[in-house]
């Protein structure tokens, strides 16, 4: 892995973005470039706040001040 991928800015997701009833996002994401897919993996960000790919090491963060909610 190269450094560069170390020193990328999180990638902040709001609760519209969690998905399924555990809240988590996959990466890699739709804004990714197709020659950085890698296997879809599911992270959780709900329980501490952020979470890191295992294979590209982007990092996912909840937006500050999200509210989190079970209503649709």
């Amino acid at each position: 892995m190269s450094a560069a991928a170390h020193t990328k800015s999180p990638v902040e997701v709001s609760a519209q973005d969690l998905q399924g009833p555990d809240g988590v996002v996959f990466c890699p994401n739709p804004n990714m470039s197709l020659w950085s897919t890698h296997p879809r993996v599911y992270i959780d960000v709900v329980t501490a706040g952020s979470g890191q790919c295992p294979y590209c090491g982007t990092v996912y963060k909840l937006k500050d001040g999200e509210k989190l909610g079970h209503g649709h």
